[in-house]
């Protein structure tokens, strides 16, 4: 391992080459700043991620031609991009990411991480993120690492050796800070109604924003919570203060909370840095179907854009405008549909755009990406009750579901079902 300045640390990037960067709020920015810095010199570098919290300089309107991004996961701040065709998505499942890696299908000429200083066998900690990190790493050319003094130290499958680092630069930036949203008196209903389905000794996957901060403001009075989640949040570490989360109940991992990354402010960096009741592992074991379903309880909790009377789950689009990704949806909503006493919840308001557009919908949007199929789909929350749709028919379904779609929108829904003769 060369300890250099940034400049040095990404000089040997060349043209044409693909880059995997570390994701979420580990994003790397010293080294992204040195890489972009280098834009004038460089055409078609392919920039590789999930997606990455901060400004990436990479997918800049003025970046076209110098790098070209390919999103296995769009952040926001990577929308405009792929939308106007200056980036690629890559629909996957979060749980096959590692895989492209080790099978080649996406070689890799280097890759950019952020890691903690190492420890006094020479080991540093992916820290905050290690979702597909080790594979990417193991099949990269060229490793090159911020040792990053105020990256927290993580346990689990998230220790590389200094001896894989082959170009280190030395910084003290804090990984990226993201509050859990604030919750509306909507979301807060949303929350009453899936905690009413989550039973003491249960074992939670949930995401972030206000949903997810909404549903564990509920929870606060159960008791052995487990989480085996992909994303680890502040709400998380409210539920252990509070005594909810102890992860006594849970049939693998017993006593550990296991995420692939997190994001939160520093309330959750403090409590992860060298606790053993967290680890880190990557999405290849944390939303792999088997380990999933080994969960009696499990408890799979995510959103959706829109959601059809038949069921459908648009999570990735807005129509045809890419939003997001297929990321572990599928993966968690199928493995706790496995569990022998799992449930997997899509919760979502009832409404979007200011109250004036119905997310539960007769048809999908032209365009529109089914992330999860109707057949997957078992239970839906929105702030106007919960329908139960598995084993149920399409008629079944459509009257579950307009039964919790707003007011406003329920003759509109209702017509337009019996048009189609779903009722």
């Amino acid at each position: 391992m060369k300890i250099v300045s940034p400049a040095e640390a990404v000089a040997d990037i060349r043209s044409g080459d693909r880059v995997y960067v570390q994701c979420a709020a580990a994003a790397p920015s010293v080294l992204l700043d040195a890489l972009v810095a280098r834009a004038p010199e460089l055409r078609d570098v392919d920039v590789v991620h999930l997606h990455i919290e901060g400004p990436g300089p990479h997918l800049a309107p003025e970046m076209a031609g110098h790098f070209r991004h390919t999103a296995l996961f769009i952040g926001p701040n990577a929308r405009a991009a792929v939308n106007e065709g200056r980036a690629d998505y890559v629909p996957v499942f979060l749980s096959d990411v590692p895989q492209l890696f080790d099978a080649g299908l996406l070689p890799l000429d280097a890759v950019l991480c952020n890691v903690s200083t190492p420890d006094a066998h020479g080991y540093c900690s992916l820290g905050t993120s290690v979702e597909a990190m080790q594979a990417a790493i193991r099949t990269a050319k060229t490793v090159i690492a911020q040792l990053n003094a105020a990256m927290p130290r993580t346990l689990g499958e998230s220790f590389i050796h200094v001896s894989q680092i082959d170009y280190a630069v030395e910084v003290d930036v804090p990984p990226y800070l993201r509050p859990d949203g604030a919750v509306d008196p909507v979301e807060r209903r949303i929350g009453e109604f899936v905690a009413e389905l989550v039973p003491d000794g249960a074992t939670l996957q949930m995401g972030i924003g206000a949903i997810p901060t909404a549903v564990a403001l509920c929870l606060r009075d159960k008791r052995d919570l487990g989480i085996h989640t992909e994303l680890m949040t502040d709400c998380v570490v409210d539920l252990v203060e509070a005594g909810a989360v102890t992860g006594r109940a849970k049939e693998r991992n017993r006593g550990k909370i296991v995420a692939t990354f997190m994001m939160g402010t520093q309330k959750l960096y403090r409590f992860v840095h060298d606790n053993p009741m967290v680890e880190m592992h990557a999405t290849d074991y944390t939303n792999d179907t088997h380990v999933i379903r080994s969960f009696s309880r499990m408890i799979a909790i995510n959103s959706a854009i829109a959601i059809d009377l038949t069921g459908q789950v648009c999570a990735d689009s807005i129509g045809r405008l890419l939003y997001s990704g297929v990321g572990g949806q599928m993966d968690f909503i199928r493995g706790a549909a496995l569990a022998t006493q799992g449930r997997p919840i899509i919760a979502l308001p009832s409404t979007a755009a200011g109250g004036t557009v119905s997310r539960i919908t007769p048809f999908l949007a032209e365009g529109s990406g089914v992330v999860t199929t109707r057949a997957h789909v078992r239970t839906v929350v929105t702030e106007w009750g919960v329908a139960e749709l598995y084993g149920k028919s399409i008629r079944e379904r459509a009257a579950a579901l307009i039964a919790i779609a707003h007011p406003d929108f329920r003759n509109e829904l209702t017509v337009q079902a019996r048009r189609t003769h779903y009722l």
